[in-house]
């Protein structure tokens, strides 16, 4: 099939982007979305253009890394999936498709699609580990979960830090992001000893690297790849809540 795209182009972070309209022929529609740009890419590179710069690594869902905002979706339209793992099959011959990088003033952009995503790695640096005293390793059984927590924990460790909920909050919050990161260790005896100055380090860090407040619209649970749900902000505000009374007292 045949397909026109509307690409965001940018050198740098400093520069001014604009969107270029390229055709591609002969798609099939059992592509991926990141191998129709890759045949995109070789026939620039074919006729002596410089190639879209974007984003990928494991090309199985997994990295969180190839994050494309496509027809005004994180991910494009399919329902918990990596830009990855859409594929051209959910497009039609004749289609137009707008491709961007993530909007987030916390997430400048590098080059056309690549975004510079180094904010989540500030926020878990700030209080995203359980502190553990090096030595022999514990039986597997010293420490007993809650079967419930377990699976909780598990949930919310599947995040996989794409930032497509940033991308599709209209505020630019991080707090899926930092509710399930912050819950995947807190619902853990492990991550109890820490699970107060979690919550406000982590917190305190997304405010100060430019994340917006967030309002409750959903939009992150729904356009997650993973399905993360909202409940763990929930849980998220709960925690910083005490942890901000303790401080207090």
């Amino acid at each position: 099939m045949k397909i026109k795209l509307n690409i965001w182009k940018q050198s740098n972070a400093k520069s001014k982007g604009k969107f270029e309209r390229f055709e591609l022929d002969g798609v099939d529609e059992e592509m991926s979305f990141l191998e129709m740009l890759d045949a995109l890419n070789e026939k620039l590179i074919g006729e002596n253009k410089e190639p879209v710069a974007f984003e990928h690594d494991c090309r199985e869902g997994i990295c969180g890394s190839c994050g494309l905002y496509i027809n005004g979706h994180p991910h494009g339209t399919g329902s918990e999936i990596g830009t990855c793992q859409l594929h051209m099959r959910e497009f039609k011959d004749g289609d137009t498709i707008t491709v961007e990088p993530w909007r987030a003033q916390s997430f400048p952009v590098l080059k056309d699609l690549i975004v510079d995503r180094n904010a989540f790695d500030k926020i878990m640096a700030a209080g995203g580990f359980v502190s553990v005293d090096a030595g022999q390793a514990p039986d597997a059984n010293a420490n007993l979960v809650n079967k419930n927590k377990a699976d909780k924990a598990f949930d919310a460790a599947s995040c996989i830090g794409c930032g497509a909920c940033v991308a599709a909050c209209k505020n630019s919050s991080a707090m899926l992001f930092v509710a399930a990161k912050a819950s995947q260790l807190s619902l853990l005896p492990q991550g109890k000893v820490e699970a107060k100055r979690r919550a406000l380090n982590m917190v305190a860090k997304m405010d100060e690297l430019g994340f917006g407040s967030c309002t409750n619209t959903g939009a992150c649970e729904i356009e997650c790849p993973k399905g993360i749900s909202i409940e763990y902000i929930g849980q998220l505000n709960r925690e910083y809540l005490s942890a901000s009374f303790s401080e207090a007292e």
